[in-house]
């Protein structure tokens, strides 16, 4: 899938380890040089912790694509607050966000 980030096509796809040795050790990753985004189809990883492993690779799928925007952005290298951490927690938090902001109609 193609996803328009700032104004650059990213590639969007799933892979497994097999196919895709980088994910041996994540469970996704962002390749800014390139334009592509990778998430682990999770077809090989026992997960016993996660019941929901859809929402899972939701969480991950923007955890990359946030990382495309802020490479996009000349920010993934320039700012301390651009860490895994941040990355993260805008992942996790950006669903709640949005549908506060479609509430308050600030969308666009």
């Amino acid at each position: 899938m193609k996803i328009n980030v700032l104004g650059r096509e990213y590639e969007l796809r799933e892979a497994t380890s097999q196919i895709d040795p980088v994910l041996k050790n994540n469970d996704g990753y962002c390749d800014p040089s390139v334009g592509l985004c990778v998430i682990d189809a999770m077809e090989e990883k026992e997960v016993d912790s996660l019941k929901d492993m859809e929402s899972f690779k939701r969480k991950i799928t923007r955890h990359e694509l946030i990382h495309a925007f802020l490479a996009e952005s000349g920010l993934s290298d320039q700012c301390e607050w651009a860490c895994e951490e941040m990355v993260d927690w805008l992942a996790y938090q950006f669903p709640k966000m949005a549908k506060a902001f479609e509430k308050a109609g600030c969308m666009e």
